[in-house]
């Protein structure tokens, strides 16, 4: 794919919901299966829940390939989905269990950076780059904000995406270990990873 024939702006239209939860699923849906166990469910809340705002998205003419959420005190891409939501579309039972599971995938930003709600790149436009000018459009916006850092999660069962932080200068600085919980979480540990950027306000 030609760089040129992709643009990368902050939001998705509003007819792109779909295609962003879609995305999104692809990405996530192993890791918050544990929380939601029914795909056509999940995508439904994440469509429903999204707030636009807070994505980085690439754009290849009118079709959403690539999408990075981030998390600001102020809001984030997944921060419509609430408890509210969970009971109304799971009911009672399934709802306070995915907020009992998603409660333990929750992290807050600190003052001072811009938090990642998560990275996907549609399947057929992996390998060319998109990730990476997500990633260096995402850490231009965080100092943009005033942000001297941006921080993100990454877990043991996915060397790929790990690998793509450290070539984009991101560095390990924490490892929390969930072994007793791998049956139900499906990974055992979680790499917290930070990037210095040059504030620009």
């Amino acid at each position: 794919m030609d760089s040129s024939e992709m643009r990368l702006q902050r939001g998705f239209p509003e007819n792109q919901r779909a295609n962003a939860a879609l995305l999104y699923d692809e990405a996530f849906g192993p890791k918050l299966s544990v929380a939601i166990r029914s795909g056509e469910k999940r995508r439904s809340l994440l469509q429903g829940g999204f707030m636009p705002e807070f994505a980085i998205v690439a754009m290849k003419a009118a079709e959403l390939v690539g999408i990075a959420g981030f998390h600001t005190p102020d809001g984030s891409l997944t921060g419509g989905i609430g408890y509210r939501s969970l009971i109304s579309q799971l009911g009672l039972i399934e709802g306070n269990w995915a907020a009992l599971i998603l409660s333990l995938y929750d992290r807050k930003p600190h003052p001072g950076e811009l938090l990642m709600d998560g990275i996907a790149v549609r399947r057929d436009f992996r390998g060319r780059g998109v990730g990476s000018r997500l990633l260096d459009e995402v850490s231009r916006f965080a100092a943009e904000q005033g942000c001297d850092r941006v921080r993100l999660d990454v877990i043991d069962i996915n060397p790929r995406a790990k690998l793509l932080y450290e070539r984009k200068g991101f560095r390990a600085v924490r490892t929390e270990e969930f072994r007793f919980l791998k049956p139900l979480l499906g990974f055992a540990s979680s790499t917290t990873m930070e990037l210095h950027v040059s504030r620009t306000t």
